[in-house]
């Protein structure tokens, strides 16, 4: 499936949302990252040919940095850039609500049911934020110090 394959899937009203979201996504897109369809919706990731381990809970696969896709009653924004991050979590949570709407964030996925609620203007500034170089240091950090992944000790 392509992402317009995927767009073309969408009942109306949330393809809507999803365009909006992804046409800022696309202006913003940082340097390394591309659009491809993963885990059956719109995926942004580090391709392999900038960061070759892949996912490490997948290594056939990319590193994700975000996926946009329709669900049964909002769309869902996964922005695994701002998640394991406090900082920027902060940031987004901040930036979010300044805007006078009303955040529905899980630790990862922001839910939005009407385009009007979309924060665009802080999606585009958490894109254009995003240092693939800086994310990969980290990613590799918090596997580094994993039990599960890394480092045993402890």
């Amino acid at each position: 499936m392509t992402v317009d394959e995927y767009i073309n899937s969408i009942p109306d009203d949330r393809r809507q949302i999803v365009n909006a979201i992804r046409e800022v996504i696309l202006q913003n897109l940082p340097e390394g990252v591309v659009e491809v369809i993963s885990y059956g919706m719109i995926g942004y990731v580090i391709p392999h040919t900038v960061y070759p381990k892949g996912y490490h809970c997948n290594p056939k696969l990319p590193l994700p940095i975000a996926n946009l896709g329709n669900q049964k009653g909002h769309v869902s924004l996964y922005l695994m850039c701002v998640y394991g991050n406090p900082k920027e979590t902060e940031w987004f949570q901040t930036a979010w609500r300044e805007t006078g709407r009303k955040l529905d964030m899980g630790k990862a996925c922001v839910r939005i049911k009407k385009l009007e609620n979309a924060a665009l203007d802080v999606i585009a500034e958490t894109f254009r934020r995003f240092n693939t170089t800086a994310f990969i240091g980290g990613y590799e950090h918090i596997l580094s110090e994993s039990k599960t992944y890394g480092n045993k000790k402890g």
